[in-house]
């Protein structure tokens, strides 16, 4: 037996090949294209992204010589995909990372939406997600809207065009509009938010998650046998969850990649606190995922690395040759033009570095941002509730250096499953459950990689960590004078 997972990311798509054990037996991908029509936005075309779906479908079939038993998708989430009754677009996505709803959501805080929303369904807006982003579309584009049949989600999308099928699945809807004790559309959320007359736009939510069968013009696309399962699994943050066996409460999650995703698992719902994160419908009843998905991780790590003309596989080296604390520089890793989300919601949230001075070297400049980011997963995981061990995944864990700093920075065992793709992987567990209810997979999970702090370096770290609180708290209070 073999499956196809598809982790449809925000600039790299992604098709996986596992055999029956989980082994990944065969890997393929393509860019996707990121549009950026004016300062701030972010779009995409959805035709594109299918034409590069079926693309490394058609390239990890073919490659392998196996034929699928079922082809699962994941992918980004939030943001929205406006599609006609077809499943194409009727204008270009507007991405997750967009910012051209701030405006919207600083009104919404002002008036108390955003906080009422949370004390509802545990979820933070933020522009990028489908609340503020319709809001927006309804005052300045309201015409497309009336085109439009559904505003979707990227795998829902892509789950669309290859079966016909228009749903969601729990996690997706999870935010902004999702009753999280019936996961169903909660009606008085739409109307907080001035989009009741827009409810028709949602799809419906299918529990465990959507399936369906691949049609005739897409086996065609993909050079696949019409009538293959294909399920749209959750999307990429509980997906890379369950791909790496996180299951009890207390457990957390943490993904090193564009964005920096810390997630813990809970069997109870808690709405107090400051509003921000998400909270995710993630498996059976009763449990879900309590996420800060903060908006820069590696992308920030990259743009450094640009900024001194270092490189990725120079990471190591660096943070192995130089000392904690960085040479006296600190940073506040905000470095999305949206500004953040998570653990704390401020659209005026911007990097800085202190204590540079004309000694300070470009090796300084990177192990500080590293610790910001580290100081970030902290701090999301601590607000998110962290009580047990910590699985991590994505790219930044390739540099085991810095894998072992955030095992320091946050005081606890972090394992890494080494199979790479556990996006993918994750919605091939959650497929088969799906169509099959086989739980045997389950076993797939199994960590390879197991890193535990240094009590020196956790101290040290830990009274570090405590200086970038303050310096957040301080910094947040200038966000907001900024904006008064």
């Amino acid at each position: 037996m073999s499956y196809v997972g598809v982790d449809v990311g925000t600039s790299v798509i992604k098709a996986a090949m596992f055999d029956e054990t989980g082994r990944q037996v065969a890997l393929e991908a393509a860019p996707a294209k990121v549009l950026r029509p004016r300062d701030g936005w972010f779009e995409q075309d959805p035709d594109e992204v299918v034409a590069a779906v079926a693309q490394v479908i058609g390239r990890v079939v073919s490659g392998s010589g196996r034929a699928p038993e079922l082809i699962a998708l994941t992918g980004q989430g939030d943001g929205v995909w406006l599609l006609d009754k077809d499943g194409r677009g009727v204008r270009p996505a507007v991405s997750w990372m967009d910012a051209r709803a701030a405006g919207i959501v600083d009104r919404w805080q002002a008036e108390g939406v955003v906080e009422a929303a949370f004390r509802r369904n545990g979820g933070a807006m933020f522009p990028g997600c489908p609340a503020p982003v319709l809001a927006w579309l309804d005052s300045h584009e309201p015409a497309v809207l009336d085109r439009a049949t559904t505003a979707a989600y990227c795998k829902d999308m892509v789950m669309q065009r290859l079966t016909g099928v228009r749903a969601t699945d729990p996690s997706d809807a999870s935010l902004p509009f999702l009753d999280p004790g019936s996961r169903t559309y909660a009606t008085d959320l739409l109307e907080r938010c001035g989009l009741a007359h827009r409810a028709g736009l949602l799809a419906p939510v299918v529990e465990p998650y959507p399936t369906g069968a691949l049609t005739r013009e897409a086996a065609d696309l993909l050079g696949v046998a019409a009538g293959t399962p294909v399920t749209a699994g959750p999307f990429d943050l509980p997906a890379c969850a369950l791909g790496c066996g996180v299951e009890e409460p207390g457990d957390g999650h943490l993904i090193v990649g564009t964005t920096l995703a810390c997630q813990v698992v809970i069997d109870k719902l808690d709405l107090a606190g400051e509003p921000a994160g998400l909270t995710i419908a993630y498996g059976a009843r009763k449990r879900w995922l309590r996420a800060m998905p903060a908006m820069v991780g590696t992308a920030a790590l990259d743009w450094v690395l640009t900024l001194v003309g270092l490189r990725h596989d120079q990471v190591d080296g660096i943070l192995a040759g130089t000392k904690p604390g960085a040479g006296g520089v600190t940073c506040l890793p905000y470095f999305s033009p949206a500004g953040e989300r998570a653990p704390f919601v401020e659209s005026g949230a911007r990097a800085r570095f202190d204590g540079l001075t004309v000694q300070t070297s470009g090796a300084d400049l990177v192990r500080a941002v590293c610790e910001g980011i580290a100081f970030a997963a902290r701090h999301c995981l601590e607000a998110a509730g962290v009580r047990g061990d910590i699985a991590c995944c994505g790219g930044g864990v390739r540099s085991r250096q810095w894998l072992r700093m955030f095992a320091d920075v946050l005081g606890r065992q972090v394992r890494v499953a080494t199979r790479p793709e556990v996006g993918a992987y994750g919605a091939v567990l959650a497929g088969i459950g799906a169509v099959s209810a086989d739980a045997g997979a389950r076993s797939w999970t199994e960590p390879d990689i197991s890193v535990q702090p240094g009590s020196d370096l956790m101290s040290e770290y830990a009274e570090r960590y405590e200086h970038y609180r303050a310096a957040v708290d301080r910094a947040r209070m200038e966000w907001k004078e900024r904006q008064a």
